[in-house]
């Protein structure tokens, strides 16, 4: 989805190998390497179409830092920035999720926001990581993880953070670019240290 007025170019890594039924965070799994040289593609079409810098942001982890590799093949300067990571599930990250007791799941969905899903990272700790990162002068390219997109696309909407587990939005497909602003702030009344005011 395009969104008018965004200056940040946000492309959804390729599709994982081995992903499939897991709960995949921080988890550095492979990809295939055409998944990863055609999206570079159509990044590189993109960016010449629109006039965009030959300079791409990446998460460290290699589901989006393979893309940036190509495209340095080709001339670009690649960063991989840990502020653009994935949300860090802990212990839960990389099992399949039939393996994680099933009141751990309910207890998450229950305090939505604020719970720490097997001991990792909240969800607003991961709306207040998104919202502190200050992209660097405008236009820029990324490629990033769905979590992040998402977290991205709400504080520019200036809404109230999900509360519930059901007002989390679709997820963007792998390989889908998002135009989103450059500034984002976490809303009133919620505080960066996490906890609503």
């Amino acid at each position: 989805m395009l969104e008018p007025g965004g200056q940040l170019w946000v492309w959804r890594h390729p599709r994982a190998q081995e992903a499939a039924g897991r709960c995949i965070g921080r988890t550095d799994i492979g990809i295939d390497r055409r998944r990863a040289k055609r999206l570079a593609h159509r990044i590189r079409r993109a960016a010449r179409l629109r006039g965009l810098p030959r300079r791409v942001l990446t998460s460290p982890l290699l589901r989006c830092a393979a893309v940036g590799q190509w495209l340095q093949r080709w001339g670009w300067r690649h960063e991989r920035l840990p502020a653009l990571l994935e949300m860090d599930f802990g212990r839960w990250d990389g099992l399949p999720w039939s393996q994680i007791p099933r009141k751990e799941v309910d207890a998450w969905c229950a305090e939505f926001l604020h719970h720490r899903p097997g001991g990792g990272e909240t969800l607003h700790e991961l709306f207040a990581r998104v919202a502190a990162w200050q992209a660097p002068a405008a236009p820029v390219v990324i490629v990033a993880h769905a979590g992040w997109m998402l977290a991205r696309r709400w504080l520019a909407c200036a809404q109230p953070l999900p509360v519930r587990a059901d007002q989390w939005p679709v997820v963007p497909r792998h390989g889908e670019c998002w135009t989103l602003p450059t500034m984002v702030a976490l809303p009133p009344g919620a505080s960066s240290a996490g906890g609503i005011a």
